[in-house]
């Protein structure tokens, strides 16, 4: 049964869907799906083309807005909005520590897992199509990974697709994991390089919180073990509109003078440890590097093997010279699976998925060529989070899409932009071939 209620200028439906876990079995193990369906409060009576949004991640769960807020102010205007969360994240069967141990033991669970990629979310919404919108055809709104699972919409299931608007979510159609951080590290360093130019009071505060944490033995109140790589971890806000500004404050105020001596601040280690914990995600960790499992080739921690390709990120290093403590991005390391609680029960289930060799391509480069479909992309001229030159290639690639390369927006555009970023995509699809 839906229940439907009201926020401001808008009226919101809870869906829930069940799907096969298994599409190549649909008669075998079932899983759920939620939605939150959206629709103008002045419009609720119409008929109204659907859009269907994918949030990035992977392992994140749809946005929950309160009211128009950010871009779906935007689409409102013109649709009825499905917030979908992907399987395993939010309302939809959650897959975390205190679940997956419902499959079995870590084999059972890492199983379990390769089911969680773009294909089969894809599958999902092609099996939940039909009910929501009669069969037709619906827009597809995909952020960060979101977008990547609109490519294998495109590739698997063009005839469920009205038009695609992609926002920092073109992925690489042939890259292995390793090439994807080989080209990350060197993004990574840029934007570190562009923030302490901004703050270069910071160079000296992160020296002093790094050489803190090796020298020694640092728990967050919710039990993380706060390491020197745990701190560098922070620099995933680099890649955010505001993420400079938020990491400055962050370090500004890092110590406290105690009876003991200097000490990492309560406050400090408190938003630390809410910037570091996978607790609400832990899907994101677990799965992470396999969204580039495409062969035969295992993903085998590639952040963590390539970055030693890169020695300007080893912080003790650093600290033993005058270079500044280099922040690391959007990488999942073997550490984090001992550092936080969330996920020190999943480590040999991680294992287990990074040592594995039988994915599937996940994209189809010939449909792609005569793709049919209108496809828009913003494509963030420095992206921290999705290589550049990686989506440009395959933007040329997918025949007819149509690229807005900014240097305006950081990855998070639709947020940080909306929802004039929305506008104009919309506006170039309904001009695209």
């Amino acid at each position: 049964m839906s229940l439907s209620y009201r926020q401001p200028g808008v009226i919101l439906t809870d869906r829930r869907f069940t799907v096969p876990l298994d599409h190549a079995a649909p008669d075998g193990e079932t899983i759920e799906l939620y939605a939150r369906e959206a629709v103008a409060s002045d419009k609720a009576g119409q008929e109204l083309p659907w859009l269907l949004y994918l949030q990035g991640g992977p392992g994140f769960g749809a946005n929950r807005f309160v009211g128009r807020q950010a871009w779906l102010d935007r689409a409102l205007k013109d649709y009825r909005v499905l917030l979908l969360d992907q399987r395993g994240t939010g309302s939809s069967t959650p897959a975390t520590r205190q679940t997956l141990p419902l499959r079995g033991g870590p084999a059972e669970q890492a199983d379990y897992l390769t089911r969680f990629r773009a294909d089969a979310i894809v599958r999902d919404c092609e099996a939940i199509r039909a009910e929501v919108t009669g069969g037709a055809p619906w827009t597809v709104l995909g952020q960060s990974f979101g977008g990547f699972c609109a490519v294998a919409y495109l590739s698997l299931a063009p005839e469920g697709l009205e038009t695609a608007v992609i926002t920092g979510g073109l992925p690489s159609l042939h890259a292995h994991a390793d090439d994807v951080y080989r080209a990350a590290y060197p993004r990574i360093e840029r934007k570190v390089g562009a923030h302490y130019a901004r703050y270069p009071q910071d160079v000296e505060r992160a020296r002093r919180i790094a050489d803190h944490l090796l020298t020694h033995d640092v728990t967050l109140p919710n039990g993380y073990r706060f390491t020197v790589e745990a701190f560098q971890s922070l620099g995933l806000m680099l890649g955010a509109s505001d993420g400079s500004h938020r990491l400055h404050h962050l370090l500004e105020d890092a110590f406290v003078r105690t009876p003991f001596g200097l000490e990492l601040s309560d406050a400090f280690q408190e938003q630390a440890q809410s910037l570091l914990s996978y607790a609400a995600h832990p899907l994101y960790a677990l799965v992470h590097e396999s969204i580039y499992g495409q062969d035969a080739r295992p993903t085998a921690w590639a952040a963590e093997r390539i970055r030693a390709e890169f020695p300007q990120f080893d912080a003790a290093k650093a600290l033993a010279g005058d270079t500044p403590v280099l922040f690391t991005g959007e990488t999942v390391h073997p550490w984090m699976f001992e550092a936080d609680p969330a996920l020190r029960p999943l480590r040999e289930t991680a294992d287990l998925l990074a040592a594995r060799t039988d994915w599937q391509p996940l994209y189809d480069p010939a449909r792609l060529a005569a793709n049919e479909v209108p496809v828009v992309a913003a494509v963030y001229h420095d992206d921290m989070y999705v290589d550049t030159a990686h989506s440009l290639e395959t933007a040329r690639a997918i025949r007819g899409l149509r690229t807005w390369v900014t240097d305006e927006f950081e990855h998070d555009g639709l947020r940080a932009g909306a929802p004039r970023v929305l506008d104009r995509l919309l506006a170039m699809a309904s001009d695209a071939v």
